[in-house]
């Protein structure tokens, strides 16, 4: 009750929750595409290659989410070329990559006199700290990401439920995949000022993962993923502000607890019908 009390008062708490709000829509969306596809761990490397750039634009005294959105769709397409190699290959590149813009990142950031503490926000996540100027920033990223998949999203469902099909078919599966990859990297960005980069993959794919164990058709995951998204990082920061805890933290957490529990109830409820099958034979 604390929290909703100072919403009506503080503009930064009210930027936060709209923050929260239209990060929801981004993880809701592409974050049901990276469970569906099982493209995880391709964007944990985008989205650690993403240090690399922000660490560069941060040197040459450029914002640092100019270098995120540049890294991140750079990190994409090597990603996706990658991805369409063989496995020990593709592994060992983005690998190569993950570690990589880590390192490059964190050369710059060492040799940048000073400590700044926006960018360190970029890094571990302060909810507490979006503008007005991120708020655009986010709401066209959404923009973009719905846009892109109500034109494209048999497309998309074809690359990633049956790619030979799609190939059979006539779909330039490589161009969309990359494509899909593009706008992973861009909800990386989207996310990143929630919870940062170090977090950032959890609440992309926690949500999706938890309503694909509710519902049973991509539409309603992304519609649930959202919804639950939204739940999530609002209830975070509502925790989190009583006693002063890192927002971006809380979040997942919550994502990361509720996932456990949803799929502990899910097998005790299969037990529980085997067993009433066994019983009736």
């Amino acid at each position: 009750m604390e929290f909703f009390s100072a919403l009506a008062q503080h503009t930064f708490l009210q930027y936060a929750l709209l923050g929260g709000l239209l990060a929801s829509v981004g993880c809701g969306v592409m974050g049901t595409y990276v469970v569906v596809k099982r493209i995880g761990y391709l964007a944990g490397g985008i989205a650690h290659a993403v240090l690399g750039g922000m660490g560069v634009a941060y040197f040459f005294g450029a914002a640092p989410i100019v270098g995120a959105l540049v890294a991140a769709l750079v990190a994409a397409l090597l990603v996706g070329w990658a991805s369409l190699g063989r496995e020990e290959e593709r592994d060992a590149i983005i690998g190569a990559l993950w570690a990589s813009g880590m390192a490059l990142g964190i050369l710059f950031i060492s040799q940048t006199p000073g400590y700044n503490v926006d960018l360190m926000s970029y890094l571990f996540g302060n909810i507490l700290m979006i503008s007005s100027s991120d708020l655009l920033l986010m709401a066209a990223l959404d923009a973009v990401i719905i846009g892109a998949t109500l034109l494209f999203a048999r497309l998309f469902l074809a690359v990633c439920f049956d790619e030979q099909f799609a190939l059979v078919r006539g779909v330039r599966v490589r161009l969309v995949y990359l494509f899909l990859l593009c706008l992973v990297a861009l909800t990386v960005v989207l996310l990143v000022r929630v919870v940062g980069l170090i977090l950032v993959i959890a609440l992309l794919t926690l949500p999706a993962a938890i309503a694909g164990q509710l519902v049973g058709t991509v539409r309603r995951m992304m519609v649930v993923a959202t919804v639950l998204g939204a739940v999530f990082t609002t209830s975070g920061l509502a925790l989190a502000y009583g006693p002063d805890l890192p927002a971006g933290a809380v979040i997942v957490l919550l994502a990361g607890l509720t996932y456990l529990a949803v799929s502990v109830l899910r097998r005790r409820g299969s037990r529980s019908r085997f067993g009433l099958r066994q019983s009736g034979r």
